[in-house]
This record gives C-alpha cells, sequence and structure tokens, in this order.
C-alpha cells in the first residue's frame, strides 16, 4: 500500500497535507448509522494526539467504531480504539456504504506489517516525508494501520 505525504499528521514547514472535510464526514456517518436504524454514541474530531476521527456507533445490534484519516479519505472499521490499541476489523455492509465518499480499507490492508530499517527506510511504497520518517523511527509501528491511524504526539 502506498503512504501519501502527511497521512501520520506530520509534515514539513511548506509541505502540509490536505484535510478532510470534519462537517461531511459527521454528517455521512450520521445519516450512514441513523438509515441503518442505528445511533451514534459519540464523534471525536482529530486532536493533538490523533490523526483521525473516531465515531463510535451502535448499529445493527453491533458496538464498534468508524475511522477517518484526517489528511486522506481512508476509512476503517474497529472493535477497540483506545491509546496503542486499535482492533481493525472488516464490516461488510457498511464498507459498501461508505464506499461511494471513502477508501474504505480492510483488516487484510491494515494490519500489513510494516518494517523500519535503522536508516529510516521502511520497506513499504511511501512518500512519507523526513519529519513522518523520523515519528516512525521513534514510535515504531508495526502495522500499516497504525501509521494511518495513530496516536502520536
Amino acid at each position: 500500500m502506498k503512504l501519501p505525504n502527511g497521512i501520520t499528521g506530520f509534515y514539513e514547514r511548506y509541505n502540509e497535507p490536505p484535510m478532510i472535510d470534519g462537517k461531511q464526514y459527521k454528517q455521512i456517518c450520521f445519516n450512514v448509522i441513523k438509515n441503518n436504524g442505528g445511533t451514534v454514541i459519540e464523534f471525536k474530531e482529530p486532536n493533538e494526539k490523533t490523526n483521525f476521527f473516531c465515531v463510535e456507533v451502535n448499529v445493527l445490534n453491533k458496538h464498534f467504531y468508524i475511522l477517518l484519516n484526517a489528511h486522506y479519505p481512508l476509512l476503517a472499521f474497529a472493535s477497540v480504539v483506545n491509546f496503542g490499541e486499535i482492533d481493525f476489523y472488516d464490516e461488510p455492509h457498511f464498507k459498501k456504504e461508505f464506499s461511494p465518499f471513502y477508501s474504505v480499507l480492510g483488516t487484510k490492508e491494515l494490519n500489513e506489517p510494516i518494517i523500519i530499517n535503522s536508516d529510516s527506510k521502511s520497506t513499504i511504497q511511501n512518500e512519507l516525508n523526513s519529519a513522518e520518517l523520523k515519528q516512525l523511527t521513534y514510535w515504531k509501528p508495526e502495522r500499516i494501520g497504525d501509521v494511518i491511524f495513530n496516536y502520536w504526539d
């Protein structure tokens, strides 16, 4: 999987990544969940410690989280979202619901290992900037999903 510049939320001075429209995402989430008879429990925006939106929902007798990267239209589902612990899982019904708006990532992609060598080079194809490579070296993420959805400060 190709990781674009700024996906982690870290960037160099003149190389700021794009931003996702949070209002549009919130509206889409509320509409999709409501149309499926569910409830949005909490809507969290990215902050100084996270690079993703996190929406906690109860729908179709399930409790889970919908994550969206703050900089690129990459969406995922998780059963657990805590500092240092995100358990990604596949949600086929809602993948179809969100696919017209976002690229919905599956567990196969999200759980793909990422290896950072001592010279800050990774084994993945990426466009990450030097600020991001420093963060990868520091935080040592194990999976692609840990880079796309992170709690780095």
